[in-house]
C-alpha cells in the first residue's frame, strides 16, 4: 500500500522527547523540515518532493495556472490560521498579525506541528482558507491528483487517503484550542474518521511529532513518549 505523504524513512535529525514545541509558525516550519525524510511525500496530491522541489511529472500533477508555485513545497495548516484565529478577539484588533504577535494561545495553535503538512504550492495558495466538504467529482483540475478546489463554493475536497487525517487533526484542533466546529463539519468530519481510520503512517507520523510536541493527536491513538531519542 502506497503511504500518502509520510516517508516512514529515518529523520534527518533525532529528536528528543524533551524538546521544546515551537513557539511561533516561522520555528514550526524549521521542525518540520527535519521530522519529514528529505525525500519523502506531500499531502493533498500524493507526489514526491526532494528538498524544496516537487516531482511533478512522477505523480502526474499538472499546473492549474501558477507552475513556479506548483513546483516547490510550503507548509499548509490544515485548520487554516484564518480558522484558528477569527474566533479570536486578536483577530478583530488587527488580523493574523497581530495573533501571531501578542495572543499566546493563538501562537501555540499557529506553530502545532500536528496541524502542519508538506503541500505543493499551488494547492496550498487554491485551498487558502476553504473548508473541506463533499463535491462533484470532477478530474482534471490539477491533472492525475485527486484533490479539487471549487472557488466559487470556496469548498475543497481532498484525495480519499488523507480524509480521515484531516478529521482527527479538526478533532485535535477543536479539543486543544477550543475551538467551535459548525453542525455540518463536525458530523463531516465524523463519518470521514470513521470511513478512513488511522493507517500505519499516520500513526508513525503521530509518534513523531508527538516526540517534539510532547503529547500526540488522541484521535489517532497512542503514543510512547519513552521511546523518543
Amino acid at each position: 500500500m502506497r503511504v500518502p505523504f509520510f516517508a516512514v524513512a529515518c529523520l534527518l535529525l533525532s529528536v528528543s522527547a524533551h524538546a521544546d514545541a515551537p513557539r511561533t509558525f516561522s520555528e514550526a516550519k524549521k521542525v518540520a523540515w527535519r521530522l519529514y525524510a528529505p525525500q519523502s511525500t506531500e499531502f493533498y496530491c500524493g507526489c514526491k518532493y526532494n528538498g524544496n522541489k516537487v516531482d511533478l511529472a512522477g505523480c502526474g500533477y499538472v499546473p492549474r495556472k501558477n507552475a513556479s508555485r506548483a513546483k516547490r513545497i510550503e507548509w499548509e495548516h490544515i485548520v487554516p490560521a484564518w480558522q484558528i484565529g477569527h474566533q479570536r478577539q486578536c483577530w478583530q484588533n488587527g488580523g493574523r498579525k497581530n495573533c501571531s504577535r501578542n495572543d499566546a494561545i493563538y501562537q501555540r495553535a499557529e506553530a502545532d506541528l500536528h496541524n502542519l503538512v508538506p503541500s505543493i504550492g499551488e494547492v496550498n495558495g487554491d485551498r487558502s482558507n476553504f473548508s473541506f466538504g463533499w463535491l462533484p467529482e470532477q478530474r482534471g483540475q490539477y491533472g492525475s491528483c485527486l484533490t479539487q478546489v471549487d472557488f466559487k463554493a470556496k469548498k475543497v475536497m481532498p484525495r480519499p487517503s488523507i480524509r480521515g487525517m484531516i478529521a482527527r487533526t479538526y478533532f485535535y484542533m477543536s479539543k486543544q484550542y477550543n475551538l467551535k466546529l459548525s453542525r455540518q463539519d463536525r458530523q463531516l468530519y465524523e463519518a470521514w474518521n470513521k470511513t478512513y481510520p488511522p493507517q500505519p503512517w499516520e500513526r508513525q507520523r503521530n509518534q513523531r511529532v508527538a516526540c517534539v510536541m510532547g503529547h500526540g493527536n488522541p484521535f489517532v491513538g497512542p503514543v510512547n513518549l519513552s521511546a523518543c531519542g
